[in-house]
């Protein structure tokens, strides 16, 4: 099974020299803390909205906050929820805003974490519906084509390893329990036993695949466990065939601006957050070193995918 640092290593031998299009996203009233691992901007109340992680960079307790842009600077919307959570992402199912995070909290002396999902008409008017399993992140949702949900799981430790990428479908949300989550069948050959990943955004594209925004990790060191390396991923997946195809690294932490880092070991990380696509491009959104948001235009990874 290929490593992550090999997909890493070919992505590089592929790309010209050319810089791409890049920049940060610059937020106005948080005071001193860091916004990064934000959604790509969505629609939602009639505004233009971005929803990112706010916190101190010596800390890893985090706020969940709604931001609308002025000026090229993303501001707080006044009035607007603010979550006690990390790693916002949003969908839409069958029209309904759905939003969530990624819940911490200390039991018996350990951090636990839970993916936790809201539903509603817009940010205003959220309400909590489903808690995923203990030590479970990057739980998303998609519309599919036959009127089901796609469920994308990452399941860790005696099932997942370090972390890899389940699927399951569901008839409505309220089908969705944790025996549910964790019945999900795993995707073959996705990473290493060493190296993890999981899945970030989905998106059905119109011959009913879905094109997967994801990301693969790895340590320097296998063994040691200290520094990271994330890398924004992609894939396109056949929801009825089970079947993966364009399984790619589409961007790496050299390819953004340059900026501070949360830790010296996460220095070389690429936390993809969202697409948005256009004629053939697409802009990626993604935190970066755990201190930024960024974005980067790269191509469409899922542009003209064909059954």
């Amino acid at each position: 099974m290929k490593r992550v640092r090999e997909w890493f290593f070919e992505f590089k031998e592929e790309q010209d020299n050319s810089r791409k299009n890049t920049a940060k996203l610059r937020f106005k009233g948080v005071g001193d803390h860091d916004v990064y691992n934000i959604t790509a901007p969505f629609i939602s109340a009639n505004k233009v909205i971005i929803a990112g992680r706010v916190e101190p960079r010596d800390q890893e307790k985090s706020n969940i906050v709604f931001f609308e842009e002025f000026d090229n600077i993303w501001f707080p919307i006044p009035e607007s929820p603010v979550f006690e959570l990390q790693d916002p992402f949003i969908t839409f199912i069958r029209d309904e805003l759905i939003f969530g995070g990624v819940k911490i909290r200390q039991v018996e002396g350990a951090l636990e974490w839970r993916t936790v999902f809201f539903r509603g008409p817009d940010i205003f008017n959220l309400v909590e519906f489903f808690h995923g399993p203990a030590g479970m992140k990057d739980i998303r949702l998609c519309d599919l084509e036959n009127g089901k949900i796609a469920v994308f799981t990452r399941p860790q430790g005696e099932i997942g390893g370090r972390g890899t990428i389940g699927y399951v479908e569901v008839n409505n949300l309220e089908d969705m329990t944790i025996d549910v989550i964790e019945s999900a069948d795993l995707l073959d050959d996705m990473f290493h036993p060493m190296d993890w990943g999981g899945v970030n955004e989905a998106h059905l594209l119109d011959n009913g695949d879905i094109g997967v925004l994801a990301h693969g990790a790895c340590y320097r060191n296998d063994h040691v466990m200290n520094e990271r390396h994330y890398y924004a991923k992609s894939f396109i997946f056949n929801p009825s065939l089970r079947q993966i195809k364009d399984y790619k690294i589409i961007a790496s932490r050299d390819q953004f601006e340059d900026g501070p880092a949360k830790r010296k070991d996460i220095a070389d990380v690429v936390f993809s957050s969202g697409l948005i696509r256009h004629n053939g491009m697409a802009i990626l959104y993604a935190g970066v070193s755990d201190a930024e948001a960024h974005w980067i235009e790269i191509d469409d990874p899922f542009h003209m995918s064909k059954n």
